[in-house]
């Protein structure tokens, strides 16, 4: 298995840094990342819905969202800083292939859901700043997809620094908007006393959860801890966790700040004059000159909106990438990857303002909170048991109390997704004309995921048995491999990718250099971090790779020949150019998986870009 976003893993080195400040400040900026994702435009749908029912009674539900949100994504880094695992990744060796395809469903389920709001907010904030139609605007989100891949390209603090400049913009626009607000401080301190109104009161509680702790993040954030490297010692590792619950609490408080002033600002302009009702992000900003007597409030609402909504979208794809990688080790060209993210959530979008009309973007915003909410527990739960793990921690592993908490914040939150789909369907049963078809759809579906999440919740608690790390990539070293040949050049370089090409590929370079030659083998780490960080990565798909590469190189030495390896980091097209060129190399043999058309644009054409930037002959075996 590859490392995780391989093009920046271990990127950023915090080594060699004289002061605590400077090493600090070298960890600084991945949860920046994952706050952005907590003041996303979902959140200001479910805040704003809050804030005008209920006043600030909801307040202490954003605080206990956040508590939440620190802890787990502690435990979220802690996987990635220790394990140099994602969620994903981490998911994928301890768990069956079948389990692990449900879990990616969900997963993406809820990255759609989180990327339907982004799409809906931003582009909301176009529409009210610039008065563009709403459809259009949700068109013009999908270029913000190339802005991503020019800043990941740029490098992993590149990015960052882009991040932490939209979240001083959302910041600042919040900062002027209490001015103009003016709350009453003794009631947004009452509104922390945890109360429930009524029932409405916890659909919209759930909501601020969901869009609060966010499942997307959780994976995102494993990934983003190993752009950082440093001394893989006790010591440095624990450093390193350190630094990055600083970074984390930080971040995430900045998020409880932009959440909470949308609330108090709801509560403090639309509950206060009797607006109990408004729950769209447009509503809101049409109001706010009037009551708030500035044109500045709506101008730097929207100005805020955007950026929120620019903010998050990067990260959201980011963790599409993540978690297809991780559950699949499927690796597709990013820009198609994230191209198809963007447009899973625009279809629906278009397709419902289309059918209904722009005032149920609010609604839509919502529940695509509650979905991700309810796709919560199946990613907390597998983090707990992982960060629990003596084995897999190797001496980090999370204290029994820290164990307590997690399982007692899980448990609130599967409880409230329980109590909430037990009432949804209770209430269409009642009002259904033909209730036998939910009878025999949403109920057993429903069922079903409860019982996956008992799976997931007591297996490990039931076999008491240690997790093995699974392989399930392509790689295969039953091959099948010759000795004849006769060709005048000594010096044959081989790629190989651990699949059946390399049969093909290997055969060819025998029958070509024959017993006598000198035989390198080259392959290439692409995953994210390997991009990123180069030949300083050492996560789990570097050590898989260099172990079946120097198996390869045994078991071909054993047969006679004259064998050695080369590892490269990055892509393939680069990498392999690279090494060719600096190297005394008489000719490149490759073997290729024979695909055309649609999946070359999945998947890349090395082959055409490579042969133009090597200086010797180029052998294909195609198979």
């Amino acid at each position: 298995m590859g490392k995780s976003l391989e093009e920046v893993n271990e990127s950023v080195s915090t080594q060699n840094k004289k002061t605590g400040l400077r090493k600090l400040l070298a960890f600084f900026g991945p949860a920046y990342l994952i706050s952005v994702g907590y003041m996303d435009p979902g959140n200001w749908a479910t805040d704003i819905a809050g804030g005008s029912q209920f006043g600030y009674a909801l307040l202490w539900v954003l605080l206990m969202s956040n508590l939440m949100a620190l802890l787990l994504q502690s435990l979220s880094a802690r996987l990635g800083i220790v394990t140099q695992r994602d969620l994903a990744q981490a998911s994928r060796e301890t768990y069956s292939p079948f389990i692990n395809y449900i879990l990616y469903f969900l997963a993406e389920i809820a990255i759609a859901a989180c990327d339907l709001a982004e799409v809906l907010g931003m582009a909301i904030g176009i529409n009210l700043l610039f008065d563009i139609p709403l459809i259009d605007a949700v068109l013009i989100t999908v270029l913000d997809t190339f802005l991503l891949l020019f800043l990941i390209n740029k490098g992993i603090r590149k990015m960052e620094a882009f991040i932490i400049a939209l979240v001083v913009v959302i910041g600042m626009s919040f900062v002027f908007e209490m001015f103009f607000a003016q709350p009453v401080m003794g009631d947004v301190m009452r509104g922390l006393i945890p109360s429930m109104p009524n029932s409405a009161a916890l659909y919209i509680a759930i909501g601020i959860i969901g869009a609060t702790v966010m499942p997307h993040n959780l994976y995102l954030h494993s990934s983003l801890v190993q752009t950082r490297k440093f001394d893989r010692t006790p010591a440095g590792i624990k450093q390193a966790l350190k630094y990055n619950f600083i970074d984390s609490t930080i971040a995430l408080n900045l998020a409880f700040f932009v959440n909470a002033a949308i609330l108090i600002l709801a509560a403090a302009t639309f509950h206060k004059n009797g607006m109990f009702d408004i729950a769209e992000i447009q509503d809101a900003h049409k109001i706010m000159e009037p009551i708030l007597g500035t044109k500045w409030a709506p101008i730097l609402f929207a100005v805020a909106l955007i950026a929120a909504g620019q903010s998050s979208t990067i990260t959201g794809t980011l963790a599409g990438q993540i978690v297809m990688e991780g559950y699949l080790n499927l690796r597709i060209q990013p820009w198609v990857r994230r191209i198809i993210t963007r447009l899973i959530a625009i279809i629906p979008a278009v397709i419902v303002i289309t059918i209904f009309g722009e005032s149920v973007t609010g609604k839509l915003l919502i529940l695509s909170q509650v979905i991700l909410s309810l796709q919560l527990g199946f990613a907390i739960i597998p983090l707990i048991h992982f960060v629990s793990d003596k084995s897999k921690m190797k001496g980090f592993q999370i204290s029994k109390t820290t164990q307590i908490v997690s399982w007692v914040v899980a448990l609130i939150i599967v409880s409230l997704n329980i109590k909430l789909v037990y009432n949804e369907i209770e209430g269409w049963l009642a009002t259904s004309e033909n209730p036998v078809v939910l009878w025999l759809t949403v109920i057993p579906l429903s069922f079903a995921f409860l019982i996956l999440l008992l799976y997931i919740v007591f297996k490990p608690v039931i076999t008491r048995e240690k997790i093995d790390i699974h392989n399930h990539s392509p790689h295969n070293l039953k091959l099948q491999f010759t000795n004849k040949g006769g060709y005048d050049k000594k010096n044959i370089a081989v790629t190989v990718d651990f699949t059946s090409s390399d049969e093909g590929a290997i055969n060819s370079a025998f029958e070509l250099g024959g017993a006598d030659a000198n035989y390198t083998l080259i392959h290439v780490v692409e995953t994210v971090g390997a991009m990123v960080y180069g030949k300083n990565i050492e996560d789990h798909e570097t050590l898989i790779d260099a172990k079946l590469l120097k198996e390869y190189e045994k078991m071909l030495s054993e047969k006679g020949f004259k064998v050695k390896t080369e590892l490269g980091f990055g892509t393939p097209v680069k990498v392999i150019p690279e090494i060719i060129n600096k190297g005394n190399f008489d000719v490149l043999v490759m073997g290729t998986h024979g695909h055309t058309g649609f999946k070359d644009l999945l998947f890349g054409t090395t082959v055409d870009k490579l042969r133009h930037k090597i200086s010797i002959p180029l052998f294909i075996v195609k198979n």
